[in-house]
């Protein structure tokens, strides 16, 4: 009968006799079965013992609701987060088991045994920081899995919100046959002179910006056409500037430069259209087809490139993808470890 099967916490873990597992595994998918023995992860305990399903003793003594969670958040770290996590979820209708790298949250209508977990759950408060790595890790551990990794921020005010993270491979079809000219290295840009040669980049390559008949263009864009000799570029004095002359002046304006170059190389390199994406604050707006000038439509991905030890802030991150998902776009990180990878991160309404 409810409230009459009794737990023992000992090493981490709530057991509770045989005659609990066709009540709590068999009916409600708690805990984990081992010889005579029902497992319980101690946030699972603690959920069954605040509902009077269980009763938990230590040496002897039971334990109500605030002696067991006090003691068991000092065994396990981050206990009172997950606990928010794990009630959530469960009330929401999902069965909810311990695993990698928190949780794993299986499929409405599934449970273990019959389906496969749909999700695996990362908790963290808004006030940790995550790693790129770690996310990036976990990412990989899910899609290997064949899995969605979800990541559920608890927030001081104990409310969750919840984010999808996952790989992303992303392509255009936009082709760019450009023809260059002449241009000067000013400052923070460079400016190409000839009309003609202007008009060509921008209207086929959509490079840069057309103020009268001149085009200025962005470092990064610039390198982009220098490296591939689209573009010649001199200083003011009239002397030539190569790729290494440019890259090192823009290093000085720029420190993330080189890596932001890495990812618009790339992008490019996709048949991707690039541009700045300063007015939402990211590194670059990007567009999957651009037929011309005329036919612009809005832009499908914010990206913002990060080093690869790039650590978030969960409430720099939630700003990022609120505004992404205000535009309508989807917000992408880009990163390298040799090669140029993209992460999605957006909000998840489970």
């Amino acid at each position: 009968m409810a409230g009459e099967i009794t737990g023992r916490l000992q090493d981490g873990k709530v057991r509770v006799g045989q005659a609990a597992i066709s009540e709590l595994y068999e009916q409600g998918y708690f805990g984990k079965p081992s010889g005579n023995v029902l497992e319980l992860s101690l946030v699972e305990a603690a959920y069954l013992l605040d509902r009077s399903k269980i009763k938990v003793d230590s040496e002897g003594i039971e334990l109500d609701f605030k002696s067991f969670f006090q003691l068991s958040s000092a065994l396990e770290k981050g206990l009172e987060i997950k606990y928010v996590v794990y009630k959530d979820l469960r009330e929401r209708g999902y069965y909810v088991q311990p695993g990698k790298p928190d949780f794993r949250v299986y499929p409405r209508g599934g449970h273990p045994g019959k389906t496969a977990a749909e999700f695996y759950v990362f908790v963290l408060s808004e006030r940790m920081s995550l790693p790129l790595q770690e996310l990036v890790e976990a990412t990989m551990l899910a899609g290997q899995m064949r899995k969605k990794l979800m990541i559920a921020i608890v927030d001081e005010e104990s409310d969750i919100t919840f984010y999808e993270a996952r790989k992303k491979i992303i392509s255009g079809r936009t082709d760019h046959n450009v023809q260059g000219g002449m241009a000067t290295l000013l400052d923070d840009r460079v400016m190409l002179w000839d009309p003609d040669a202007s008009r060509g980049l921008h209207k086929h390559g959509f490079f840069g910006k057309l103020v009268d008949e001149r085009l200025q263009l962005s470092l990064v864009e610039s390198a982009y056409l220098l490296d591939r000799g689209l573009i010649k570029l001199v200083d003011r004095s009239g002397a030539s500037v190569d790729i290494r002359r440019l890259m090192e002046q823009a290093r000085c304006i720029e420190n993330d430069f080189d890596t932001k170059y890495e990812v618009y190389r790339d992008l490019r390199n996709h048949k991707l259209v690039v541009k700045t994406g300063f007015k939402f604050g990211t590194h670059f707006r990007v567009y999957k087809n651009v037929e011309s000038l005329e036919k612009i439509q809005h832009s499908e991905y914010l990206v913002h490139t990060v080093p690869k030890d790039h650590v978030f802030l969960p409430p720099v991150l939630s700003r990022a993808v609120r505004l992404a998902h205000s535009v309508k776009k989807q917000m992408i990180f880009a990163y390298s470890d040799g090669e140029v990878k993209y992460l999605e991160i957006k909000r998840l309404r489970p």
